[in-house]
């Protein structure tokens, strides 16, 4: 079966995952990590990326953005990608492919899943068991969420500004939504649907979603269509 084509849209944020070749680590050093948050920011000011959360596992890495044209965000992985693979072999004396394939993403309905996307990202050193609680894992954007240190690589989405009235109200709020965990129905159906490149909302916001675009966005049903009546 031929794979559709990738789900993209203006002015949606969507969540993307990129993994390693075969679950491969994609960083040996912090200096990896520098240099792909460094061509993350390069390429998103370029292209009109706005890029609200982040985390770099060993062998993956996950990011919520909103790109201002259909062709950004598609054009954006693609150049930190090529960028990226051409350095670390260089740097690590490596030749071939480091990607697994295509990256995976979706579309976000933002006020019912764009907060719990951000926890979700944020909380994945802890459902791996590298630290405790996220605050301690330096390598996403909860620390700039949390008021713990300012990253000029991320730029909070509105729905942000809306959990308080000063810094100090949303730091605390934000925090305590990242505390409180994800629903394990909300985590199935993000990964779910980043892996297989559905979008996730609610039925009015599939409906708006698939008038804007020819491509299918949801899980055909199984079995065949009914044939018509005679």
């Amino acid at each position: 079966m031929a794979r559709l084509p990738r789900l993209t849209l203006a002015g949606q944020p969507h969540h993307v995952i990129q993994r390693g070749n075969n679950r491969q680590a994609i960083f040996v050093d912090n200096a990896d990590r520098e240099m792909l948050l460094s061509l993350l920011s390069e390429h998103a000011q370029a292209l009109g990326i706005a890029l609200h959360a982040y985390v770099l596992m060993d062998n993956h890495y996950h990011l919520l953005a909103t790109p201002d044209s259909a062709e950004g965000l598609p054009l954006w992985m693609q150049a930190v990608g090529r960028r990226y693979v051409r350095y670390f072999n260089d740097r690590h004396g490596r030749t071939g492919t480091l990607w697994e394939g295509r990256y995976k993403s979706t579309l976000i309905q933002s006020d019912r899943y764009l907060l719990t996307c951000m926890a979700y990202i944020d909380l994945n050193p802890v459902r791996a068991g590298m630290v405790a609680e996220a605050r301690a894992y330096p390598w996403s954007s909860h620390a700039h969420y949390a008021g713990l240190r300012h990253d000029k690589l991320v730029t909070p989405h509105p729905l942000y500004w809306s959990l308080g009235n000063t810094p100090f109200a949303r730091e605390a709020a934000y925090a305590e939504l990242v505390r409180g965990g994800v629903a394990s129905a909300d985590q199935a159906a993000l990964t779910d649907a980043t892996l297989h490149g559905w979008a996730v909302g609610d039925s009015g916001f599939i409906d708006r979603l698939q008038k804007a675009t020819p491509r299918r966005i949801t899980k055909a049903r199984p079995g065949r269509p009914n044939a018509p009546r005679s």
